[in-house]
């Protein structure tokens, strides 16, 4: 399994990287601290060795979670991305952004920072 953890804060990828390891995850696991050079990755990588799990911040400078969202819509249409799963993992408590993704079909799941070894299981079983 592959995932990706995009997130400009380093402390945070750092804890999710290691929950999800504590959390049963085996796992090949790439940061971003951009979604910019996520996508950047995303479009030079060949279908076989895309993410079956991506979890996105929202609060990011330059290219935001959502606008992250858009360009990977686009890439979707391009490369048949439908494999990769998409959770938001966010420190926002703003009930209009957890509307929006689960308002958005790319988004599988909304997980508040920091992530729980519950919600990890709950996606383990979900995969």
């Amino acid at each position: 399994m592959k995932i990706f953890i995009i997130d400009d804060d380093e402390i945070s990828i750092f804890f999710t990287e290691r929950s999800l390891q504590m959390g049963g995850f085996e796992a090949q696991i790439q940061t971003f601290l951009s979604a910019q050079e996520a996508l950047n990755k995303l479009r030079n990588t060949h279908l076989k060795d895309l993410p079956d799990i991506i979890f996105l911040d929202l609060n990011m400078p330059h290219v935001n979670g959502w606008e992250f969202l858009e360009s990977f819509k686009q890439l979707s249409q391009e490369k048949a991305l439908e494999k990769c799963l998409i959770y938001i993992l966010t420190s926002s408590l703003d009930i209009s952004d957890i509307d929006k993704a689960y308002g958005n079909q790319l988004v599988k799941g909304y997980i508040h920072k920091p992530i729980s070894l519950e919600d990890i299981q709950a996606i383990i079983h979900l995969n």
